[in-house]
């Protein structure tokens, strides 16, 4: 009875897969400059958010958005979190770049991290109705009638509920449990664990020293994607005050 020879591999075909990987692996550098750069941007749209809320916080009732629309578009528009489209523009490249980095960990958790955050993405600028809002306020300025005015203020109150509605719960929720899943499999990983943690490749390295996230912060690290992520205002949130009153 013949016996087939155990193949050895030689020494030169040894490396070749260490060197696919880092090639493969380099690939994927620009989307982790792209995402550390994302994440760096978005604390600052945070801080400028901030500053907004703080010297004119928004108003609760639709008279007093056409008011401010009025008196001044832009900040209309801010009031109305038009920093945060471009916020949750900037957490899906976010999204991304940690999925790449982390997807040999756990490639189904990550899987499922970036579906259910790239779905709550879409449900914030579905549930955004700044622009709307802008539209039906120049409308209500023209308008010559009380019919019509009524109309329009209607228009604009349908605008506000669909603003705090199910598609803001929605993305609040899923943006949550996507935090969630990636921090647990952030933890989990030699990339982003205990401090002083080697990194093994300088190409997920990117989207930690780029950014200037390291291990030793990964509540630092996560902490502006939670708050990114999860939540369209800051602290407490606004649209949460609203319904109260």
């Amino acid at each position: 009875m013949k016996t087939s020879p155990i193949e050895i591999p030689s020494a030169s075909q040894k490396p070749m897969g260490a060197s696919y990987a880092k090639t493969t692996e380099s690939t994927w550098k620009p989307l982790y400059r792209i995402g550390s750069a994302a994440a760096l941007i978005i604390v600052g749209i945070m801080v400028i958010q901030i500053i907004v809320y703080i010297a004119s916080p928004p108003p609760t009732t639709v008279l007093g958005y056409f008011t401010l629309f009025h008196r001044n578009g832009l900040l209309g528009l801010l009031s109305l979190d038009l920093l945060y489209l471009v916020d949750n523009a900037l957490v899906v490249l976010l999204y991304l770049a940690l999925y790449a980095a982390l997807r040999r960990v756990s490639p189904s958790f990550m899987a499922i991290a970036l579906a259910l955050g790239l779905i709550g993405s879409a449900a914030y600028f579905a549930s955004n109705t700044s622009f709307e809002m802008l539209s039906l306020s120049s409308q209500y300025a023209a308008a010559t009638t009380d019919a019509q005015r009524s109309l329009f203020q209607a228009s604009g109150q349908a605008m506000l509920a669909i603003y705090q509605g199910s598609s803001f719960d929605v993305y609040y929720i899923l943006g949550a449990v996507a935090t969630l899943i990636i921090s647990v499999v952030m933890l989990r990983s030699n990339i982003f664990g205990k401090a002083g943690t080697t990194v093994p490749n300088s190409g997920v390295q990117e989207i930690t020293a780029n950014a200037m996230i390291h291990t030793d912060s990964i509540g630092d690290f996560f902490h502006i994607g939670a708050a990114c992520l999860t939540n369209g205002r800051h602290g407490v949130d606004i649209r949460d005050l609203q319904r109260q009153e």
